[in-house]
This record gives C-alpha cells, sequence and structure tokens, in this order.
C-alpha cells in the first residue's frame, strides 16, 4: 500500500465533501450540507489513521472512534462537535433516526466549526 497516495486520497476528497457542503447549506439544504460535514471530517481522521497505523483505515463512520485510534486531542468544543455531527450522518444512513432539521443559523455554525477543525487536522497532518 502506498501510505502517501491514501493520504492524498482521504485529504483531497475531505475538502472537496467540505465544499460540498457549502454548497448545500447554502441552497438551504442543512440535513445533507451537514452529512457533508461529518464526511470531510470522517475523511480526515482517516488520513491521520493511514499516517499513523500505515494501513487502510477501518470502515466505520464513527468519528468519536477514529479519533480514539489516532490518539489526537482536540479542544472541547471540537469533541463536542463530532457528537453533533454524529447525528447528521445517522439521518442521511439510517431514515429511523429521524431528527428534526436545524435552522440556518445553526448550520451556518456547524460549518464554520467544522471548517474550522477541518483545516487543523489538515495542519496536523
Amino acid at each position: 500500500m502506498n501510505i502517501v497516495k491514501q493520504i492524498k486520497h482521504w485529504k483531497k476528497s475531505d475538502l472537496s465533501d467540505l465544499e460540498t457542503a457549502e454548497i448545500l447549506i447554502d441552497k438551504k439544504k442543512f440535513l445533507h450540507g451537514l452529512f457533508f460535514c461529518h464526511l470531510a471530517i470522517e475523511k480526515i481522521l482517516k488520513a491521520h489513521f493511514v499516517k499513523i497505523a500505515k494501513t487502510i483505515p477501518p470502515k466505520t463512520h464513527d468519528l468519536i472512534y477514529l479519533l480514539k485510534k489516532i490518539d489526537i486531542s482536540l479542544e472541547e468544543k471540537f469533541e463536542f462537535h463530532l457528537a453533533i455531527l454524529m447525528k447528521y450522518q445517522l439521518e442521511g444512513r439510517y431514515p429511523e433516526n429521524l431528527i428534526s432539521s436545524p435552522s440556518k443559523v445553526e448550520s451556518e455554525k456547524y460549518l464554520s466549526t467544522t471548517r474550522e477543525l477541518l483545516n487543523w487536522l489538515i495542519i496536523e497532518l
């Protein structure tokens, strides 16, 4: 396995997912936008996993689990944000976990925090 290529793959697609989240939230597709926020963070965490473990990341969508596997300490606000994003990945995959759509203000706040966290994780990579 080419570690550099794997990391580049995950890193490239996380930025694309963040851009998609921005577009969706701008178009008032808040649940879908936040699903893509989750996806962006999931992918950068998987890039970190590849860097540390030198193997393909686990097939999981659990951000908390991935964070524990890579042993990176986050500010409390970012750890809380991961838990928030977990709600929105479930909504996108499992309709029995229906949640109400967040407001535009909430969605933009979550997008901003996702962008901040993603940028920090990219720098740490």
